[in-house]
C-alpha cells in the first residue's frame, strides 16, 4: 500500500473511532438520566461498534495478521454490536 494511502486510512479510522466513541459516550449520558434498559443496550451496542474499528486498526498496524483475519475480527465485533441494538430495538 502507498504512504499516501496508508495515511488515508489511519486517518478515516482516527475520525470514525472519535465518531464512535462519542456517539457511545453520548449514549451513555443518556443511560445514566434515564436509567433505561434499551439506552444501556444502545451504548452497549455502539460500544461493540467502536470496538470493532479499534481491533481493526490495532490489529492491521501491530500484527502480522492477514487483511482477511482482521476483516474477520472487525466483523465479530460489528456483528456483536448490531446485535445488541437490533435486540434493544425489539425489546
Amino acid at each position: 500500500m502507498s504512504d499516501g494511502w496508508e495515511l488515508a486510512l489511519v486517518g478515516v479510522r482516527v475520525l470514525l473511532l472519535g465518531l464512535g466513541l462519542t456517539t457511545t459516550a453520548i449514549s451513555f449520558r443518556a443511560y445514566r438520566q434515564e436509567g433505561t434498559r434499551y439506552l444501556r443496550d444502545a451504548t452497549i451496542g455502539f460500544g461493540f461498534i467502536t470496538l470493532g474499528v479499534l481491533i481493526e486498526g490495532f490489529l492491521y498496524q501491530l500484527t502480522t495478521l492477514t487483511l482477511t483475519q482482521v476483516h474477520i475480527a472487525e466483523s465479530v465485533a460489528l456483528l456483536c454490536g448490531f446485535a445488541v441494538l437490533l435486540w434493544s430495538f425489539l425489546r
